[in-house]
């Protein structure tokens, strides 16, 4: 089954070129089965590889199409690796994917058929370029792949092309991404000098005899483009803005998987982070940061996605502190997690929009539980899942981070204890302040209130339970004997970097227990807290003031930003602007204006009387002759 991986990404590419090329002439519905269809028998295919992986004995696989680069001593195939970590990511991409496909028939069913087909086009293209990135067998191809989705995220957050507050965040995703990317293809160059290749085999094979030095340089540029891509300090603003796309475009791309390809690159590459303790360190110090930073910023936002685009940004954080410390599995864990619980609410936050009627602001709603009874009890089970509570699947991946950043340092664990505390207390504000109490909007928004149609609820239900069982596939040995399926299923890809990490310091069952069930207990309090002061909100019209009016502008990073990179920039592009016109400009313009005048003036030559033409041979005659006379002489 291996061998036919490529009608995996195939298929989505076949459904872009599809509805985009008929957009003119395909009805809706239609092009909702042509998107939805193709990204389900991807799924379909996937599945029968991801079984085929999971066999006992089965060895990794890389299934080259044709020779992509040949020149000189550099040879890049079009390859396709098939092993258990591009497994288990075709089917995040492809199973989520689908969920959110079949949401967004529903969803988006105002839009006229061809921008209706467009929005499918944008989805089946993005689908296409993550399942390359995760697909490929060596960095250009994962590249290819990781430039596809940067395209694809500003296609789709400036699907509503009409607003121009929209073009302007999905050019800053766009820009934001491209210094990234600029390091992630530093960092290829280097490998091409260092290995003469970017196959994953060749690298990670040569990367052990490579001093520490040049693998910490090709794994920080490498970061730099994961901090691009998964929105890390300092390049993580973009992410909240591109909440300007469509609410499943928000799930797909902006929670579930083109922000997590930072993760992906760096667990794919885990043994030359592993032999690289100083980008390590920065992987970790950095992620931690990311976390507590956009979780404290998430505590004052009223927009309900700006809410939840935060929250993505701390729990990548999170990921990127499980990546630092050498919790892979831990952090591909989360990823699969986050996937579910995370487009969860991002789809359930789009259920409360559509049945709002466009509206996003959290102070206006409230006593929603009532009206919409699927979309509250999903979207309390992810508010759940997120927060950690046991035994849905958060609690496990986010213990197991924490775990391993404990025994690499107690004070990494503290702030990582602290980030998730003010994950519980955010997402119950916003759960409260949504569903609970009694109703703030407008009396026409309450009249119409009501549930969403089942093509957006079955999805709504789908990662509910995925949500509440997928974290079953990870328990801990120290509550179920060889309960982690997916460490064991994973081992082989991190299988070098196990082997070259110190010894393992394990802790006690006792303590274990205490840290793992104390966090639960405490989180379980903040909840209760947050559920308490928020059920029973009032609007109020006082401004915040103090550490919260701070939070509430977002640390004012944007404006820092405006006025320390982008004003100076633009400044000096105005002046390159002005010295261009007035000084290149005017030396090409006065070259064209001193050949225009000279012409001008030579043109009186040419009077047409032929007794000029005669008197001007005869004076040149004897010029030449008196010339050629005392030259001689």
């Amino acid at each position: 089954m291996s061998k036919l991986i490529y009608l995996v990404p195939l298929f989505p590419l076949l459904g872009f070129l599809i509805n985009g090329l008929g957009r003119k002439y395909l009805s809706k519905s239609l092009v909702s089965i042509i998107g939805s269809g193709t990204i389900l028998a991807s799924f379909i295919v996937s599945l029968m590889i991801f079984f085929e992986v999971k066999a006992p004995g089965f060895a990794p696989q890389v299934v080259t199409l044709f020779d992509f680069i040949d020149v000189a001593k550099l040879k890049i195939s079009f390859a396709f690796q098939v092993d258990q970590l591009s497994a288990l990511f075709l089917l995040i991409i492809t199973g989520v994917g689908f969920l959110i496909h079949l949401y967004s028939s529903a969803y988006m069913h105002e839009e006229t058929p061809p921008h209706f087909a467009r929005y499918f086009a944008y989805l089946n293209l993005f689908v296409f370029s993550m399942l390359l990135l995760v697909l490929g067998a060596n960095f250009v191809i994962m590249f290819m792949g990781w430039e596809g989705v940067g395209l694809c995220s500003y296609l789709l957050i400036g699907y509503w092309f009409k607003n121009d507050d929209y073009n302007k965040a999905a050019k800053k995703a766009f820009v934001m991404n491209r210094i990234g990317d600029l390091g992630f293809l530093l960092g290829i160059f280097w490998m091409i000098s260092q290995f003469g290749s970017t196959d994953f085999s060749v690298v990670f094979a040569g990367a052990d005899g490579t001093p520490v030095k040049i693998l910490t340089g090709i794994t920080l540029l490498l970061f730099v483009g994961a901090m691009g891509k998964s929105a890390q300090i300092p390049l993580y603003t973009w992410l909240p803005d591109a909440m300007a796309g469509p609410t499943p475009v928000s799930a797909l791309i902006h929670a579930a998987t083109m922000v997590t390809a930072g993760i992906y690159m760096i667990a794919r590459s885990n043994i030359m982070y592993t032999l690289s303790p100083v980008t390590q360190a920065v992987v970790a110090i950095t992620g931690l940061a990311t976390a507590l930073f956009a979780a404290s910023i998430a505590l004052k936002q009223n927009d309900i996605k700006k809410v939840l685009a935060y929250s993505t940004v701390s729990q990548l954080g999170y990921m990127f502190l499980g990546l630092g410390v050498g919790a892979y599995t831990g952090a591909v864990f989360h990823v699969m997690t986050h996937a579910f619980f995370k487009a969860l609410l991002f789809l359930g936050a789009g259920s409360v929009i559509h049945a709002m009627h466009h509206e996003q602001d959290i102070r206006n709603m409230g006593g929603l539980k009532k009206h919409l009874p699927i979309t509250h009890i999903t979207f309390l089970l992810g508010c759940l899942a997120i927060a950690g509570i046991p035994p849905l699947s958060g609690f496990f991946s986010k213990d197991e981070i924490l775990t391993a950043a404990f025994l690499k340092s107690p004070v990494f664990w503290v702030l990582g204890v602290l980030g998730a505390l003010m994950t519980a207390f955010y997402m119950f504000r916003l759960y409260a302040m949504t569903f609970l109490g009694k109703f703030r909007g407008t009396h026409d928004q309450e009249h119409h209130l009501h549930e969403s149609p089942a093509a957006m609820t079955i999805p709504l239900v789908v990662l509910a339970l995925l949500s509440v069982f997928g974290g079953f596939i990870g328990v801990p040995e120290v509550l179920m004997k060889n309960g982690h399926q997916l460490e064991n299923y994973l081992a082989p890809v991190f299988a070098q970097s196990t082997a070259k990490m110190h010894e393992e310091h394990h802790l006690s069952h006792v303590m274990e227990y205490m840290m793992m069930f104390g966090v639960a207990a405490i989180i379980l309090v903040i909840i209760i807290i947050a559920w308490n002061k928020f059920s029973r909100y009032q609007k109020t019209t006082a401004e915040a003031t103090g550490l919260g009016r701070v939070l509430e502008n977002k640390w004012y990073v944007d404006e820092i930003y405006d006025t320390v990179i982008s004003r100076p920039l633009l400044g000096f592009s105005s002046f390159l602007s002005k010295f261009d016109k007035i000084f290149i400009d005017g030396i090409v313009n006065g070259v064209g204006r001193l050949v225009q005048y000279s012409s001008r003036q030579l043109r009186w030559i040419q009077s047409g009387q032929v007794g000029s033409y005669i008197l001007i041979m005869v004076t040149a005659t004897i010029l030449l002759f008196i010339i050629q006379f005392f030259w001689k002489s």
